[in-house]
């Protein structure tokens, strides 16, 4: 078997046995990416000389026994929101094409802590903004199923990377399904995590109130390892969860049924519009889950109708604020010419991209005198609503199962021209974000040559019960080791 075949898992084994290297393990996928990446395009940064420092290191752990965790010289790359020191951190937008970083997100200083190996950064939606990685300030990066289709967004590139083969896994940042989404459209699993379960500090901002960074990689167990990693409580993040992180993986090992487990199937979720191979895929999965012993039943979220015009005011509003920093004056790209208002003016004009001032303005809108009760204040309320919705259905239940997206990946170009069809392809994963509470998208199935996901969704820090789902779920079906063309 191929190193890039090889699961976290499995190549821990290699490693701490000293079958191989990571300077090897690590050549080996710079060399695959170097081969592979121009047609994906998957990376926007490829941090070779940082990656073969951090093999080296993790090298001289792994001789000397000491230190050592699952993921002492595994390689793996970062969306390009989560700030890495010395490495580009562009937020695949031209006003930060050439930021460096003088710190490392929490998340990448606990992976260094682990002796994780960086590769690169992932391309995205600029500033995730956007469901196709098609609003990249850079180029588009293509779904390794079909070149043809989009990978998803905003995390596009880090998904396309794990599904390529260009890392065993990947960290990518879930705001309205950034995870997800991508994670469904490639073909792996991808973890949206609890608001607050892993620290923010580090990454750089769209929406404050629903940022998570969350783990992508070819399994539920491959998740549980990356999780355990770079969870936790962390003082410089005022909204970091202050609980204890479980030994997910452990867990997962001593998994045999679904026993006791109340699964809800919201019937708002299965509605017109919904692709028939798609709900037939879910649906099958349902049936599977239940024959590990889970009780499923129906349940409704009534809110669910709001969600994608509550979400999206929020967010233009909130990215209207964080993007204000982007003004030519303290970093980042600068049009230094004529006054102050030119410089502002002719900075923003030059470094944000068509989606971005889209967002901007209308956030700028939405939060102006005379609006801002009619909008951001009244979508804040039915925010409230949309939560207590999903506390309902967890008295009865402990987790949700749904699609992730009505439809598998689309066409490049099919909806970029047309900005509500394209928002309407959140239907089904925008809530979780609302409510901040944990989603697992698990492949379950293909059609016409494209991965088809299954959203599983829990209450806050239900990460453990989440990943038993798809985890045994896993053990039942191939769907997760299948492989696209370019493998």
């Amino acid at each position: 078997m191929k190193l890039h075949e090889l699961t976290i898992r499995e190549t821990h084994e290699l490693l701490s046995s000293r079958k191989i290297s990571s300077e090897e393990l690590t050549r080996d996928y710079l060399e695959r990416i170097q081969r592979l990446d121009p047609q994906v395009k998957s990376y926007v940064t490829v941090s070779e000389d940082v990656a073969l420092e951090q093999a080296q290191k993790a090298d001289e752990c792994l001789k000397s026994g000491e230190g050592l965790t699952p993921l002492t010289g595994i390689p793996y790359s970062a969306k390009d929101s989560i700030s890495t020191r010395g490495v580009n951190t562009t937020c695949s937008s031209k006003i930060l094409e050439n930021y460096k970083p003088f710190y490392d997100a929490t998340a990448i200083k606990k992976l260094n802590s682990a002796n994780s190996v960086l590769l690169g950064k992932n391309n995205m939606d600029e500033f995730g903004m956007g469901s196709s990685t098609e609003n990249s300030g850079f180029f588009t990066t293509r779904n390794p199923w079909n070149f043809d289709h989009v990978p998803g967004g905003s995390s596009g590139g880090s998904a396309a990377t794990v599904a390529a083969g260009l890392a065993p896994f990947a960290l990518g940042e879930d705001t309205g399904g950034s995870v997800r989404m991508p994670a469904s459209f490639c073909g792996v699993t991808g973890l949206k995590t609890t608001y607050g379960r892993v620290s923010r500090y580090g990454l750089i901002p769209l929406v404050s109130s629903f940022d998570t960074i969350g783990p992508m990689a070819r399994s539920a167990y491959d998740v549980a390892l990356v999780l355990e990693a770079i969870a936790g409580h962390d003082p410089k993040d005022s909204t970091s969860r202050v609980e204890s992180v479980q030994s997910y993986s452990e867990s997962l090992k001593k998994t045999e049924n679904l026993r006791g487990l109340r699964i809800g199937i919201p019937k708002e979720y299965f509605v017109e519009g919904l692709d028939k191979e798609v709900e037939a895929s879910v649906r099958t999965a349902i049936k599977q889950i239940e024959g590990l012993g889970a009780d499923v039943v129906e349940v409704s979220l009534p809110h669910t109708q709001y969600a994608i015009p509550v979400y999206y005011l929020i967010l233009f509003a909130e990215a209207s604020s964080n993007l204000a920093k982007y003004d030519g004056v303290r970093f980042g790209l600068s049009e230094r010419t004529g006054d102050l208002m030119d410089v502002y003016l002719k900075t923003r004009e030059a470094g944000f991209g068509a989606e971005a001032k889209r967002r901007i303005m209308l956030g700028t809108f939405a939060l102006s005198a005379g609006y801002y009760d009619a909008y951001y204040l009244k979508a804040q309320k039915v925010r409230a609503l949309i939560r207590q919705d999903f506390q309902k259905a967890f008295e009865t239940c402990d987790a949700l199962i749904t699609p992730v997206a009505p439809t598998t990946a689309f066409r490049i170009g099919e909806k970029i021209s047309n900005p509500l069809d394209m928002y309407l392809s959140d239907v089904f994963v925008v809530a979780v974000n609302l409510a901040g509470i944990p989603a697992l998208s698990v492949p379950c199935g293909i059609s016409n040559g494209l991965p088809i996901g299954m959203q599983i969704i829990g209450p806050h820090l239900s990460e453990e019960t989440l990943l038993r789902i798809g985890y045994l779920y896993q053990s039942q079906t191939d769907w997760h080791t299948k492989h696209p063309p370019c493998w």
